[in-house]
């Protein structure tokens, strides 16, 4: 998953129906966010064909306020009850099927203390196995945040995004970050090297170390901006020099994108030298040691 000679991307094709050597996928969503497809057991049934021994569904975190998108983008607060339902039936299926389905969201790591208020209430009154935290810097909030700061040039805005994500991990309500990275994609900044901007990812990988914050692997980088994972590879071996841990998540919104990209990002995970990725149940990390030969299966020639 590196540069081609160019400095371009080539962009990679997924084998969506190659079983997994990796047991769990972290991060998937619902057509209650608006932009995905495909109920919450058509997920499950992906799952069971890929070899996943649970996964967790991660919907986009109500809020309705303006400037974080609405229902194209997440689902309305009054239907949180509805998300809960469809997960319980996901994992009533998933017992049968010997998929752990577990309860999850996708928070938002954001300066805005107004949705900082509303989001904590949510959480503290839903039993979620597991938060992700994200800072969708494309959403007209964050972008009118950085305008108002006065951040016009590429790198102060970079710098400062690392900055907001160092506090979000200081805050304590995130169990991990979701694609640590996306600012290299999605237009606020051009694309970049993170070997520029290292000091401040290490800080990012420090902070989450001090805290017990882990950092997803988001393989969706893969099929979009520049085609590289989250995080980007050399970032990864920053992670391992920080002993920083990690969840994984295909960040589907779609059942055909259940664990995309998971056989080739093992190899990448045995080339840096990670051997171990967590997943949340009940807010508590649980430790998974990755086998030891996780190259992509081949066909015999």
């Amino acid at each position: 998953f590196r540069a081609t000679s160019s400095g371009k991307m080539d962009r990679p094709t997924a084998n969506e129906t190659a079983h997994s050597p990796i047991p769990m996928d972290c991060h998937m969503h619902t057509p209650l966010c608006g932009h995905a497809r495909g109920m919450p057991e058509q997920y499950v049934r992906a799952a069971g064909q890929r070899g996943l021994e649970r996964i967790t569904f991660t919907c986009h975190t109500p809020l309705d306020l303006d400037g974080f998108g609405g229902p194209g983008i997440r689902m309305a607060p009054q239907r949180l009850p509805e998300y809960l339902e469809h997960i319980a039936r996901a994992k009533e299926l998933g017992a049968t099927l010997n998929v752990e389905v577990l309860l999850g969201i996708e928070a938002e790591i954001t300066p805005d203390e107004r949705a900082l208020e509303r989001m904590d209430a949510l959480l503290a009154n839903t039993p979620f196995d597991f938060i992700l935290g994200s800072l969708h810097h494309q959403l007209p909030s964050y972008r009118d945040h950085i305008a108002h700061l006065g951040l016009t040039q590429d790198e102060a805005i970079i710098r400062h995004y690392f900055q907001e994500v160092v506090r979000g991990i200081e805050s304590g309500r995130y169990h991990s970050v979701a694609h640590p990275d996306v600012i290299r994609i999605y237009g606020t900044v051009e694309p970049f090297h993170p070997a520029g901007y290292e000091p401040e990812i290490r800080e990012v990988l420090r902070a989450a170390k001090r805290k017990g914050v882990c950092l997803e692997i988001n393989t969706s980088g893969l099929t979009k901006g520049v085609f590289e994972l989250h995080p980007q590879p050399n970032i990864l071996e920053w992670v391992r020099e920080e002993g920083v841990e990690l969840t994984i998540g295909s960040d589907s919104h779609k059942p055909e994108s259940v664990a995309q990209f998971f056989p080739e990002v093992a190899a990448t995970l045995k080339e840096v030298g990670i051997s171990q990725l967590n997943y949340f149940r009940k807010g508590q990390r649980h430790p998974v040691p990755l086998a030891p030969s996780l190259e992509p299966e081949t066909e015999p020639r």
